[in-house]
């Protein structure tokens, strides 16, 4: 029996996502969507298998940043508020409504995506003040909580958050793709002692995004630093609409 239904589509579709995250950080929250209306998952097990699969493109993010040690050691205590955070989200996300969180993460995306296309601000400028590692922390902690409460995926919610704290792009975009690692690691393991985690669903989706996220950051190599902003900012623009389509709904 399938995995997936209708592969011949889902399959492309799921390479395409994992190009969007190895080149900006965003194309996750593509992936259970896929999962459910095309592919036939029922959305538990989507989300669980989405939440594993995310590890593998993770890894490849976190094998670039061994090449830039400075970004590397910049990540740190963002992954580690991360990880912290995704656990005490998973633990609340009971009692919490999930439309309200959405709402604001919607604002949020938008509000970056605007500030992204206008030519003053420019987005994100490489003399901006830099965080320090306590304020990173703090970042990954709500990110990873947010993350947990709403299944939006990490890069989603930091790489929105740090174009308006207007850090260096390169940084903003190494950190959404790493971020996605300790997310995974805790709502993941949230999900398989639930017992919602099919583990062959989850490898062939992370095979499929791992590859897209090689293809991607070379593609993304290629571009320059203003053209691939603009990118950027659309597909936050994008995103943001079809986040306020789900809560119309």
């Amino acid at each position: 029996m399938p995995l997936i239904a209708h592969a011949w589509i889902v399959t492309p579709l799921l390479l395409a996502a994992g190009a969007l995250i190895g080149a900006t950080g965003i194309g996750g929250v593509l992936v259970v969507p896929l999962l459910t209306t095309l592919g036939g998952v029922p959305a538990p097990q989507a989300i669980a298998a989405s939440s594993l699969a995310f590890l593998l493109p993770a890894l490849v993010a976190l094998g670039r940043l061994r090449q830039r040690p400075e970004l590397a050691r910049r990540c740190v205590p963002l992954l580690a508020g991360a990880l912290v955070g995704a656990v005490v989200g998973a633990l609340v996300v009971r009692w919490l409504p999930v439309q309200v969180l959405l709402a604001g993460v919607t604002a949020l995306v938008l509000l970056a995506g605007w500030r992204g296309l206008r030519p003053a601000s420019a987005g994100v400028h490489e003399g901006a003040p830099t965080l320090g590692s306590g304020a990173l922390a703090a970042l990954g902690v709500a990110v990873g909580a947010g993350s947990a409460l709403t299944g939006t995926g990490g890069p989603v919610l930091l790489l929105p958050l740090l174009m308006l704290l207007r850090q260096p792009l390169v940084f903003a975009v190494a950190a959404a793709q790493a971020v996605q690692l300790p997310v995974a690691v805790s709502a993941s393991t949230v999900h398989a002692l639930a017992g919602r985690l099919d583990w062959r669903l989850a490898l062939m989706c992370g095979l499929l995004l791992m590859a897209g996220s090689l293809l991607g950051q070379r593609a993304a190599r290629r571009l320059p630093i203003a053209q691939l902003q603009r990118g950027v900012a659309v597909l936050l623009l994008a995103t943001g609409g079809w986040f306020a389509l789900l809560i119309l709904k």
